[in-house]
């Protein structure tokens, strides 16, 4: 190896360390550095996605198109796609997005083979589809609301879902579901539509996603009390927990609000989804990190104040904004600068004092 080559090598693990600790400005002038020293789309790419972890997509974008005109890689397409949606251009993002089932090592499983061909838009009419839940559970929420769309095309449906969201797909959106994981054989399937699937086809079509809430609310869990349901972390697993979850003292300073419970199952009981969201229609408001019940509690169409990361939010809250595309009954609380959560927790109660 020459000494460019090892010089852009050091480089890109300088650039990851500074990744890790939030330091993009820095960590994007190593890799703008290493691509001097050595172009590839490779490095192309990961210039953009440091931009995109900065909240830049309009900004990661050309470079995305660059590298993707020197290497048709499906992680380069899935990242352009991600680059768009995030700009809210909606049915080329997902578009191009849906690559990503085609990256070797993804972390993410895709639907397997059930003996049916992925739906791509085919006429419905007396077709028998299952609807497969994929990705987290927060995107299967949010892509719920497509998913009646089949049975109005003329689909029969059914949901093969994890259980804990077996109920919630029963009863919020009146579609039959079933538990299940793994290898599956269910005769007479004409189609099977991934949950992440839903959206690449029908914004194809909509100028819009159908609109929040969707799901029908179950009896609420009335608490004498308790009044905000609060939701700190999310699953450490995640690649950008680290930066999404509260630390423990500003976590402790939401849960000591007047009235605050934590929405966690081991302190609520809750058994599933639909427990949790029997308990949100009990409560006047949900404040939560950006996890599965921020979409739960917008799917219901109640007051959820979602709290988003400076290094790494997601795509779907777009930047800049306080409001939702996806959630109207949601508002977002946003750091000012990597790691800022008192400043998070200062808008809060600012919030809270004027409700």
């Amino acid at each position: 190896m020459d000494d460019r080559a090892e010089r852009a090598r050091r480089l890109e693990q300088e650039a990851r360390g500074l990744i890790r600790e939030g330091r993009l400005d820095a960590a994007e002038a190593r890799l703008r550095e290493a691509l001097q020293l050595e172009p590839t789309a490779g490095r192309l790419h990961d210039v953009a996605t440091v931009r995109m972890l900065a909240g830049d997509p309009a900004a990661a974008e050309p470079d995305l198109r660059q590298a993707l005109a020197a290497a048709d890689h499906p992680r380069i397409r899935a990242s352009l796609g991600l680059s768009l949606l995030a700009q809210g251009r909606l049915a080329d993002g997902f578009a191009l997005y849906d690559a990503w089932r085609e990256i070797p090592d993804n972390p993410v499983r895709p639907a397997p083979d059930l003996g049916a061909p992925l739906w791509a838009g085919e006429d419905l009419a007396g077709k028998h589809v299952l609807v497969w839940g994929e990705e987290g559970f927060g995107d299967q929420i949010m892509y719920a609301r497509f998913a009646p769309l089949l049975r109005d095309a003329g689909a029969e449906v059914i949901w093969v879902c994890d259980p804990s969201l077996e109920r919630l797909v029963r009863e919020g959106l009146g579609l039959p579901a079933v538990a299940g994981k793994g290898k599956l054989q269910i005769a007479g399937l004409d189609y099977v539509a991934p949950t992440s699937r839903l959206p690449v086809v029908f914004l194809q079509r909509l100028a819009s996603p159908p609109a929040a809430p969707y799901l029908a609310p179950p009896r609420p869990n009335l608490v004498d009390g308790l009044s905000v349901g609060v939701v700190a972390q999310g699953n450490p697993q995640h690649h950008n927990d680290h930066h999404r979850s509260l630390p423990a003292a500003a976590a402790a300073e939401l849960l000591a609000l007047p009235g605050a419970v934590s929405l966690t199952p081991d302190v609520t009981g809750a058994r599933d989804f639909w427990d949790t969201a029997g308990i949100i229609m009990g409560l006047d408001l949900v404040i939560t990190v950006d996890t599965s019940v921020a979409h739960l509690a917008g799917a219901l169409g109640k007051p959820v104040w979602l709290l988003l990361p400076a290094v790494g939010c997601d795509w779907r809250w777009g930047r800049g904004r306080s409001d939702s595309a996806w959630y109207p009954s949601m508002r977002l609380f946003r750091q000012a600068a990597p790691g800022d959560w008192a400043g998070v927790l200062a808008q809060v109660r600012t919030a809270l004092a004027a409700r």
